[in-house]
């Protein structure tokens, strides 16, 4: 079942939700060169790794085929985003993604290497691979982040390809939103969530990577917590990673991704540190938590694994040691 829709049919039996977006930060280490790390005294953890927001067991096949193929996490993270980028039937992310309210799709990626290197794109319009284009910025310009037309005009010098990237069923969708439209996000009517992924490879090095369409429906030129370093994104190859989902305007209050990994840093596990980081959320001074959703997903050094949600039905797909299965995400709101 679609994401969208999957978050619009649970929120008949549970609070309203309202899913954003997603990002990594980098550093360096001296992991053993072999497929498993110890994750504590008495569990091992097999490496390569891969995790992602979302049922996106397709996105995480192809980033595991370019671990288990000898490619580098970075590499892995960028190509299993591209499979989503370029799946017309999924409207969250790249070519038929929902529009704004004028009817203009436009996109937000980041993605982060082992070193802390780091590349965003914002506002990105008629092209279909934000993450790569992302991945040039961090690799091709002294910048971190392009924004509007000017990233649009640097990814057509780096050979990217102009294309439509509203379908006509998003188009549709569109249209039917306006007869009853609100200046404001309606939860669950303007639904939108994010595709993040982080991997370590067989180096126990971490990258990760997000990419979206945004908020659907939203004003013209927002932009969520999804590209922006630190908020939907972070990555320390010493520590580890994390990626949010959800309403990007909650996760950049609270620098989300970044609080978790510095969570992990003080000795929390992955779970822990997510768990925590909704807590920060929720338990803000007339936070209306009730009427919104964020998750995250987190990974340690050692390969831990967690995540956590505000309401039900946020999971995550991990593919690891041959097992590639979609984990419904443990969350806040239990009534």
């Amino acid at each position: 079942m679609k994401r969208r829709n999957f978050i619009k049919n649970a929120a008949l039996t549970s609070a309203g939700l309202a899913i954003g977006n997603s990002l990594n930060n980098c550093a360096d280490s001296n992991p053993k060169e072999n497929a498993t790390i110890s994750a504590n005294s008495t569990v091992e953890v097999k490496l390569p790794l891969v995790i992602a927001t979302w049922d996106v067991k397709n996105a995480t096949a192809r980033a595991m085929e370019v671990l288990q193929s000898g490619g580098n996490a970075l590499d892995a993270v960028e190509q299993g985003c591209m499979v989503e980028e370029a799946d017309i039937k999924n409207s969250s992310v790249g070519k038929g993604g929902l529009p704004d309210r004028d009817g203009n799709v436009t996109l937000d990626a980041c993605i982060m290497d082992k070193h802390g290197n780091c590349g965003s794109v914002v506002y990105l319009q008629n092209i279909t691979h934000a993450v790569s284009v992302a991945r040039k910025v961090m690799e091709d310009t002294p910048h971190v982040m392009l924004a509007g037309e000017g990233a649009k005009q640097f990814a057509i010098s780096k050979g990217f390809q102009e294309e439509n990237l509203l379908t006509e069923s998003s188009k549709e969708a569109w249209e039917e939103w306006k007869i009853k439209s609100e200046y404001k996000p309606i939860i669950n009517i303007e639904n939108h969530d994010t595709i993040g992924m982080l991997a370590i490879d067989k180096n126990g090095d971490i990258s990760g990577a997000c990419t979206t369409s945004g908020l659907a429906y939203k004003m013209q030129g927002r932009v969520g917590d999804s590209p922006i370093i630190g908020s939907g994104l972070f990555v320390d190859n010493e520590i580890g990673g994390c990626v949010a989902t959800g309403l990007g305007e909650e996760v950049v209050k609270t620098v989300g991704s970044f609080l978790v990994v510095e969570l992990m840093r003080q000795g929390k596990s992955p779970q822990q540190a997510c768990e925590e980081a909704i807590s920060r959320i929720v338990n803000k001074p007339n936070s209306d938590y009730k009427n919104f959703q964020v998750g995250y997903i987190a990974v340690n050094k050692k390969g831990e694994t967690g995540s956590y949600s505000i309401h039900q039905w946020f999971s995550m797909t991990k593919f690891q040691d041959g097992n590639n299965e979609q984990i419904q995400s443990d969350y806040y709101v239990k009534s």
